[in-house]
């Protein structure tokens, strides 16, 4: 758990380092990122989705996406059947520049991932989605508020 600590520290970190790259405030650039990451893998987020991703009100979110969208960094779309869900993606210049971010700045983690032995990179990779379940599922349990007897 130590060393998953220090990479949630250290990737943090990469977080404000590209709030700089990107003249955003860190709580900008976190949405943009989560926004991004969330496009990229065919999933987009909606607006509440993102206030959950990021742990703020949807009165606060929607401030900080007028923020990205008047700086042309997202955009805000309507794609689904259901006209009343709101669809978030980054823009093509915004995807570039964090493209330009993650070359710069990955290139000690690209040179680990190219180094790194294909049954390693798969253990770990199953390691990593088994702990993520479980953080899903806590995290679920939680929003529900501990039973009566289990309070502290």
């Amino acid at each position: 758990m130590q060393r998953l600590r220090e990479w949630a520290v250290g990737f943090g970190e990469l977080h404000r380092h590209l709030a700089g790259w990107m003249r955003l405030p860190v709580s900008d650039a976190n949405a943009l990122g989560q926004i991004t990451w969330a496009a990229e893998a065919g999933t987009p987020l909606s607006p509440a989705e993102l206030s959950r991703q990021i742990a703020m009100t949807t009165g606060a979110t929607t401030i900080l996406l007028n923020r990205l969208e008047d700086a042309g960094h997202v955009q805000r779309s309507r794609e689904s059947s259901d006209r009343r869900r709101v669809t978030l993606r980054p823009t093509p210049a915004a995807r570039e520049h964090a493209r330009r971010f993650l070359v710069f700045a990955g290139a000690e983690i690209a040179a680990a991932l190219r180094t790194a032995d294909p049954e390693e990179l798969r253990v770990v990779t199953k390691f990593l989605s088994r702990i993520t379940e479980a953080t899903g599922d806590a995290n679920q349990r939680l929003e529900h508020g501990p039973a009566s007897d289990d309070t502290p």
